[in-house]
């Protein structure tokens, strides 16, 4: 069975622990299955590729490697601090995220 996290695709994460500590991203996709994301700009690894269609011509790029849900933390959307996530019922009777700390709606 998948858990629920408290981090989607789209969200603004900062990571709070490891080597990209501090740094604040935009989530990509995530790894229910690892329990692990990937965030724009964070946690960059050098991938060596060989000449193909999409890259003529080789060489080395950078690109975003995985994290583990639990060193990010979702990023308040009125103070833009890290805060943590509740669910409560919405006007229209479904269940919304909000930010523990300001008690502003997640989108």
């Amino acid at each position: 069975m998948t858990r629920k996290f408290h981090i989607k695709k789209g969200d603004t994460v900062i990571v709070i622990a490891g080597e990209s500590k501090g740094r604040q991203g935009r989530v990509l996709e995530v790894f229910r299955n690892k329990d692990r994301a990937i965030v724009e700009g964070v946690n960059l690894i050098s991938k060596h590729t060989k000449p193909n269609a999409d890259n003529p011509q080789g060489g080395i790029i950078k690109k975003e490697a995985s994290v583990h849900i639990s060193n990010l933390m979702l990023v308040d959307p009125k103070t833009g601090e890290p805060t943590r996530i509740g669910r409560k019922q919405g006007k229209d009777g479904k269940l919304v995220r909000y930010a523990k700390k300001s008690g502003e709606e997640i989108k």
